[in-house]
Parts: C-alpha cells; sequence; structure tokens
C-alpha cells in the first residue's frame, strides 16, 4: 500500500506550466554539475496571497468534512 499523494511528471509539469501562465509562480534555469541545466520555481507574490486563499478555503472545507463524518458517528 502506497501512502499519501502519488503523482508522476505527466501531472506535475501540466501543473506547474499553468502555475507559472497564470502568474502565480516564476521561473529560472540553472547550470547543474549533475546534468542538463535545471528549472527552478519560486512562488510570486501574487502565488503567496493564491496559497494563503486556498488554504483558508481548504480548512473550512475539512471542517465542514469533519463535522459531516463525526455526526454521522453519533447515529
Amino acid at each position: 500500500m502506497v501512502d499519501g499523494l502519488v503523482t508522476t511528471e505527466g501531472t506535475i509539469y501540466p501543473l506547474l506550466a499553468r502555475l507559472r501562465r497564470e502568474g502565480l509562480v516564476d521561473t529560472s534555469w540553472q547550470e547543474s554539475e549533475s546534468g542538463p541545466p535545471r528549472r527552478y520555481y519560486t512562488s510570486t507574490p501574487e502565488g503567496t496571497r493564491a496559497l494563503a486563499a486556498f488554504t483558508a478555503d481548504w480548512h473550512r472545507f475539512c471542517t465542514s468534512v469533519d463535522k459531516i463524518l463525526q455526526s454521522g458517528r453519533r447515529g
């Protein structure tokens, strides 16, 4: 059994490309001593604000789901 979120390059890189197009991350290329140049991603100020908003929404969602699950256990 695998714990956690399982992802592939086919999932991650399209998502990162979308975040870059939307201005939520910036990218830079850096030479690597062990292969081809590598792209590095950093959050933009807008990306940091979007993450904070998403985190708040996610906590509200989790709280709502927890309440539903707890009320089902009592019945």
